[in-house]
Formats: structure tokens, C-alpha cells, sequence
């Protein structure tokens, strides 16, 4: 039967423990039980193949369960004295960066999406990347056609990869057949699938490996080095010439192929960008890039002791935050794998099963992985580079005449007069994406909109303008009907009314 060996490869006896403080004997036990019950279900796979992939993804479970009892034994918290924010040149301004009409290293990129996600935020089922967010088109149409473009315009061949999770890989590989005859080359690889872990007993959750498929979940996108090289897709991109992958989250419509960036990283020798960008007070909880003892580091909102919060969000000390677009090299990745040194901080993702089960999700992040690189920086790019769909509030912006859409690519519309997005908050009504849609007979025009609150049962007639202020609240049983061709400019509306006046 293949299993582990003992952590410390040590016999334990009896009275070495008593010389160990309480909770190190607690982690050595919890250690040595999971270690078993990992191995009980590696034994339950029969498939010689399948079991040996099994077997190295528990190892690699193993290893972070492992740093989480060693994090959590010694109370290692971060030590908020020593954060500081980056030096001016760990963060490039993007206006410094020039700007090229054609990279000569266009080749040698690909492009990758994080397509873990389900849609059920915003009352989707299936993978978020699927849910139409313009003109008919999905999160996935829309990167598919820029790079498709990009390939056309440019003479290249940049690939597009998803990073599945097994929640989303098999109605994507069912969506993606569609691009069959797209100028475009589409790679797909699975995450890692990980055990949950019982929060009382400290162990996991399945009691076989192909069981209930709610005992077990994607460790977050911080598994993106290992699996990409586990899949073998890291060895084909470099066998075929590729040099740099770039990443973003699916949903951030914003994150696409900068020409200019990629010429900076080849010409600064970096071997990690992290695309940067200016805080509002609506990104307070975004993970921000760090100075921690002359090393550059990304701070999450969780690693942040609970006494220091308020000062993590605050704009004045940490003005930047992590977009989540990443540009990597290859054989960078490759190195940091395969000399085993990545130790990306742990993130524990509490959860409540449909059963009452309290468990929790070890997972990590991708942008963690910056330390582990040469020359690695952030880039300050411009708001525009971050336009994530996380809402109906966000998909109310991105269906508005706000922006207009080139070859896949969303920009902001000329005749806005602002550079700064509209505010926009949308009651539970507007939760899920179908409830959404409808309640506007068409996406109202919002060039002159700042800020607009909606709450309770509204709905929207076509061809409505907003301006300025907006704040549209119905009462509990009451319905507000705006009628087509209405102008709210600077209004506050409530009650229970039918608006002819406008």
C-alpha cells in the first residue's frame, strides 16, 4: 500500500512529549491521524495511475496541513512592527513603462485564466466564466476573442489556458468545443482537489476518495505553480517556446494582454510583475504588496492580526492593492517547484456544510508567490485594469453604456467626462443574475451617473437616465416602477410609487 512516512521520520516516546509544550504534542497527534486517514484513502484506490496522481496530491495536502499545525503551534502570527510599505522601486509606476504598438516577445506568452469558480454568488449554476455579461457574450467569449485577435493582428500564436477546478472542468471542456475552429490554441488543467478538514477532530471530512463531492474543494489559486506542473502543461509551454504566462482572474474584464508590460518584465529581468493598483474605499479588503525585513511581500486582509485590521484597510498606510494580474516566468516556475521552494502563507477558509459540520478549507494565494521570485515587483497600472464582475452591481456597470466593447476588449466610453466609475449598490431584489435582468427592460444610461442605491422591489422601464445621485428605495411591500424615458438626476425616491413626473 503506498503511504507516507512519519514527519520526523522519529519514533515518539512517551515521556520525550511531556517535554513538548501542549499544543506541539497536539500538532505531532493531529499529524500522525491524518497522515493515516490520508493513507486509508489512498488504499481505496484501485487504478495503479490513478492512485500514484492520488497519492501525490494528498502529499502535497499533507505538506500544508502540516505548515498550518507548525504556524498555528508556534502562534506565528505577522509581526506588525516590521510591516512597512514597499520602496518606491519595488512598484513601478505604469506611466514609466513605455508604450509599444507590437512586443517582439509576443511569442513567447501565454495566457492564462483562473476558472475555478462557480457562479452561485450571483444565482448562477456552473462555472462563473459562463454567465453572459455583453451583448449576449460570457466572461469566456470575451477572453477568446481578444487573444483571437491578438493572434490574427499580431501574426503570433499566444495560447489561452484555463485552470479548471473539478467543480468547473467538465461543463467548461463542454463550452470551449464551441472556439473549435477559433484562431486560437485553448489548454485546460484541474486544480488540485483537497479534503476538507473536520474542525473538532482535525480530520478530513471524505471517507473515500470518490465520494460525497462536497467533502472536498480547490485550495484556492496559490496551487497554480504545482499544478500546472503535475498536469505537464508547464514542460509543453516551455518545449514550445514559450517564455511568460500571464494571469488574471476570469471575471476581471479588465486584465487584458499589455504589450508595453511584458516588453518591462523582459527588459527589468523580473521573474514576477503583480499588476498594483490605487485603493478606494471600496477595495479596503484587497490584498496589498508589503516591505516585510527588506523583502517584498503580498499581505492578505486574513494574515492580518485582529487588532491591526482597521489599519490594514486604511488608505493612507497601504494605498495600493493586488489586482491578481500576474506575469510569471516559465522557467522560473519551474525551478521554485521543483526545488521545492515555494511556502506560500496559509489562508484557513472557515465553512458550515448543508449538514452543520463546522470544516475548514486550507488554501493559499497565487500572488503569495511573489517573494519566491527574482527582481519580482509590482506595477502601478491604471483603474481600468481591474474591472471584476463579482456582482449584479458590477454586471449593471459593465452592460451599461458606460463602456464601450472592441474585439472582446471594454473600455471606458469617451463621452463619460470622469475617469472614476459610478457607485452602485443594488439591493437583494437584484442578487441573483436572473432577478437582475428582469427588472431593466434595457440597461439604463449612466454617463452622468456617480452614485446609485437601489433597495426593495423596483423595477426599470426602458431607455431610462440616471445622473448624478440616484437613491431608489421601496418599502417593504411596496413596489417603485420607473417608466421608460424617465431622467433621475440628483433624486432620492420611496414609498410605494408609480413616477409620471420627469
Amino acid at each position: 500500500m503506498a503511504s507516507f512516512t512519519s514527519s520526523s521520520g522519529q519514533p515518539h516516546h512517551p515521556h520525550t512529549l511531556s517535554t513538548l509544550d501542549f499544543q506541539g504534542a497536539s500538532s505531532a497527534a493531529a499529524a500522525n491521524a491524518m497522515r493515516t486517514e490520508l493513507n486509508r484513502l489512498i488504499s481505496q484506490v484501485k487504478d495503479e495511475n490513478e492512485r500514484k496522481l492520488f497519492q501525490n496530491e494528498m502529499g502535497n495536502f499533507f505538506l500544508l496541513f502540516n505548515r498550518w499545525l507548525a504556524e498555528r503551534s508556534k502562534g506565528t502570527k505577522i509581526n506588525w512592527d516590521k510591516v512597512n510599505s514597499p520602496p518606491e522601486d519595488q512598484v513601478v509606476p505604469y506611466d514609466s513603462i513605455p508604450k509599444v504598438k507590437s512586443s517582439p516577445h509576443l511569442n513567447k506568452l501565454a495566457v492564462l485564466k483562473l476558472n475555478g469558480g462557480l457562479g452561485t454568488t450571483m444565482g448562477c449554476v456552473g462555472p462563473k466564466s459562463a454567465i453572459e455579461v455583453r451583448d449576449g457574450m460570457t466572461f469566456l467569449d470575451l477572453s477568446v476573442r481578444q487573444i483571437e485577435y491578438l493572434n490574427k493582428a499580431k501574426n503570433v500564436n499566444v495560447p489561452f489556458i484555463l485552470m479548471n477546478s473539478f467543480n468547473t472542468d467538465d461543463e467548461t471542456k463542454r463550452i470551449v468545443q464551441k472556439y473549435a475552429t477559433h484562431n486560437i490554441e485553448i489548454l485546460t488543467f484541474n486544480q488540485s482537489r483537497y479534503p476538507r478538514v473536520n474542525k473538532d477532530s482535525l480530520l478530513p471530512t471524505p471517507r473515500h476518495p470518490h465520494g460525497d463531492i462536497a467533502d472536498w474543494y480547490p485550495p484556492g489559486h496559490g496551487d497554480l505553480f504545482e499544478s500546472l506542473n503535475n498536469s505537464g502543461l508547464l514542460d509543453q509551454l516551455i518545449a514550445d517556446g514559450k517564455e511568460y504566462v500571464f494571469v488574471s482572474n476570469v471575471d476581471n474584464l479588465g486584465a487584458t494582454v499589455d504589450e508595453g508590460i511584458l516588453n518591462h518584465m523582459v527588459e527589468s529581468g523580473a521573474e514576477f510583475l503583480m499588476e498594483v493598483t490605487d485603493k478606494t474605499r471600496a477595495d479596503i479588503k484587497g490584498g496589498t504588496l508589503i516591505d516585510y525585513e527588506g523583502q517584498i511581500r503580498l499581505l492578505e486582509i486574513a494574515q492580518v492580526p485582529s487588532e491591526h485590521v482597521e489599519d490594514f484597510k486604511s488608505i493612507k498606510k497601504f494605498k495600493i492593492f493586488n489586482t491578481n494580474n500576474l506575469w510569471v516566468n516559465l522557467k522560473a516556475i519551474k525551478r521554485v517547484v521543483e526545488d521545492r521552494e515555494l511556502s506560500l502563507e496559509v489562508i484557513v477558509n472557515n465553512k458550515t456544510t448543508d449538514s452543520g459540520e463546522k470544516v475548514i478549507q486550507l488554501e493559499t494565494a497565487v500572488g503569495a508567490g511573489i517573494k519566491h521570485f527574482h527582481n519580482a515587483h509590482g506595477v502601478n497600472v491604471p483603474r481600468s485594469r481591474f474591472l471584476p464582475v463579482k456582482s449584479t452591481s458590477d454586471l449593471f456597470l459593465v452592460t451599461s453604456d458606460l463602456y464601450s466593447l472592441t474585439h472582446g476588449e471594454l473600455s471606458i466610453n469617451p463621452k463619460r467626462m470622469f475617469n472614476t466609475v459610478p457607485l452602485v449598490k443594488l439591493g437583494d431584489h437584484f442578487k441573483k443574475v436572473n432577478g437582475f435582468l428582469t427588472r431593466f427592460k434595457n440597461p439604463p444610461h449612466i454617463l452622468e451617473l456617480d452614485h446609485l442605491t437601489v433597495t426593495g422591489d423596483v423595477s426599470f422601464g426602458s431607455d431610462v437616465i440616471l445622473k448624478g445621485t440616484v437613491i431608489i428605495v421601496a418599502n417593504a411591500g411596496s413596489h417603485i416602477d420607473i417608466p421608460s424615458g424617465s431622467i433621475l438626476e440628483n433624486k432620492v425616491v420611496s414609498g410605494n410609487l408609480h413616477i409620471l413626473d420627469h
